[in-house]
């Protein structure tokens, strides 16, 4: 592979920048321009030089192949933060034929050189992504690799039910235990289990890694932009005493507890003669009927029927001007009802991800779906079919981990990823 450099820190002005270099004879790269570096693992300060001219003053480590995150040879330069000092040394490792690097190119070799499986390369890009503390631990237990060991500890079932039908094929004529079979099932019973599990755990993780969208609907001038505004502590929403004013969905993302939340605020629900407004009314209908939560925000707490789905919150708005009727009671200019209403929204919301598992990607949910399609309604196949299906099942689970098949894949995975990562 080609020897390949890049920032791995933000570009800009900062306290210090890492430029990481990958490949073989990244150490000889960092000793042309630090030095001699004699011990892997060992940070070395030391200056810069493009022949006699001094860079920078840097930190310089360097780690043996096998012992880095690519599983190549790697050093890395902790250069002061000044974008003119990256820039040199950009221009002299090119200018020693090393490469830039592509977004994603240091992971894609680690998982190339057997360092991660794809789910944890998921997991990772999961973690650099996230925003909320929900979606850094669902983050973390996958780039850590729980994914795979459950794998692992599923394909250890296989391999010992497809051990003892292969027994059973292969010495057919000879004496076999009787209770063979039955052991058989038994392993593949349990897989089911916890394949059903980890499935139904999937829209619940899906949700954490995604986020929620809760939609604000209602007729006109309630109080939805208001209500956005006040959430958000300032101006993200046009508010006007003209009917209409909002057109477009407007969305105002938050971290609510933890949770990553998108608000919806939605054109007003009513019958128009204006087309374009019509449009934002059929639009603000769909997107709130396919959003997890609505909330029904109106002066009485009345609701569209049409709109609403058990779960859904009734909100009786502008609370300061003494209004009456069902549901709880808020005020966007005295912020009365507010923080319950935030409440209300995290405890429902919160509901929904018990028993989330770590599979959060359709890509890993179709490999666990697959593998539990071929263990399914097995008992009365003959041997040799059971063991085929027991191998078709292992399969699955090597895609799930990216042994097999990840070439179709990784394009998509990395493309996500910065550079320098």
């Amino acid at each position: 592979m080609d020897l390949i450099f890049a920032e791995a820190t933000p570009p800009g002005r900062g306290g210090v920048s890492v430029v990481r270099i990958s490949g073989s004879g990244a150490r000889a790269a960092a000793e042309m321009m630090a030095g001699p570096l004699p011990s892997p693992r060992q940070t070395y300060l030391r200056s810069l030089r493009d022949g006699d001219e001094v860079l920078d003053q840097a930190l310089v480590i360097w780690f043996a192949a096998g012992e880095s995150f690519t599983g190549e040879e790697v050093a890395e330069l902790h250069l002061h933060g000044a974008p003119v000092i990256v820039r040199r040394v950009a221009e002299l490792l090119r200018g020693r034929g090393l490469r830039a690097a592509e977004a994603g190119e240091f992971t894609r070799r680690a998982f190339l050189n057997g360092r991660m499986d794809l789910a944890e390369i998921e997991g990772l890009g999961d973690l650099l992504d996230a925003e909320t503390e929900a979606q850094r631990q669902l983050a973390i237990r996958s780039a850590g690799g729980e994914l795979a060991r459950k794998t692992e500890e599923w394909r250890a079932l296989l391999i010992r039910a497809g051990a003892l039908v292969e027994s059973s094929v292969d010495f057919a004529d000879e004496e076999v235990p009787d209770d063979v079979p039955d052991e058989v099932f038994v392993l593949l019973n349990q897989l089911v289990e916890g394949l059903d599990q980890e499935i139904g755990g999937f829209p619940a993780a899906e949700r954490i890694r995604k986020g929620f969208e809760v939609a604000v609907i209602g007729p006109p001038n309630a109080g939805k932009s208001s209500l956005i505004n006040r959430i958000a502590k300032r101006d993200v929403a046009l508010v006007s005493e003209i009917a209409g004013t909002t057109r477009d969905i407007i969305e105002l993302r938050l971290d609510l507890k933890g949770l990553a939340v998108t608000l919806l605020d939605t054109a007003g629900l009513r019958d128009t003669g204006d087309v374009v407004e019509q449009l934002g009314v059929e639009r603000a209908k769909q997107r709130a009927l396919a959003a997890d939560l609505r909330l029904h925000l109106s002066d009485d707490g009345s609701i569209y029927q049409d709109s609403f789905i058990d779960g859904d919150l009734i909100i009786r708005g502008k609370a300061d001007q003494a209004a009456e009727g069902k549901g709880l009671a808020i005020s966007s200019v005295t912020g009365q009802g507010i923080d319950q209403l935030l409440a209300e929204i995290f405890d429902r919301l919160s509901d929904r991800i018990s028993g989330a598992g770590v599979t959060s990607h359709e890509r890993q949910l179709n490999a666990l779906v697959d593998a539990r399609q071929a263990l399914v309604g097995l008992e009365d196949l003959p041997p040799e079919l059971l063991a085929e299906q027991i191998r078709q099942a292992a399969v699955s689970l090597d895609r799930l981990l990216g042994r097999i098949g990840a070439e179709e894949y990784l394009d998509v995975i990395f493309s996500s990823f910065c550079i320098g990562k």
